[in-house]
């Protein structure tokens, strides 16, 4: 069962990977402005589907794996899940916040719609 779970893993990995390079692709393209620059940075932090965006859907991830790491953990002494609570807040906090800080700069009145 592992080894079915891990290849739909791997599967999901490579479709977000995917998904991401289209996004890079998107954001290196000669014809983009300022302000679908932003459009696009505001996506990613603040989409409503998933609730926060993509970046609070890979923060929940790595919550999630904290959660489980906290009860599979062989000496329950936090190496593992400490390590992953603090990515996941890491990305909230700091990756989260400045993607929108850089889309308010870029959009000329500074706010998104």
């Amino acid at each position: 069962m592992a080894r079915t779970r891990l290849a739909r893993v791997r599967a999901a990995v490579g479709i977000a990977a995917l998904a991401l390079q289209q996004i890079q692709d998107d954001l290196t393209a000669d014809d983009i402005d300022a302000v679908e620059l932003a459009a696009i940075l505001h996506e990613l932090s603040e989409d409503t589907d998933p609730p926060g965006g993509f970046m609070a859907a890979v923060a929940q991830l790595l919550t999630a794996a904290a959660r489980r790491a906290e009860q599979v953990e062989p000496d329950r002494d936090g190496d593992a899940s400490c390590p992953l609570h603090e990515a996941a807040a890491l990305i909230t906090d700091n990756a989260g916040q400045r993607l929108i800080w850089a889309a308010r700069a870029l959009h000329p009145q500074g706010v998104l719609a």
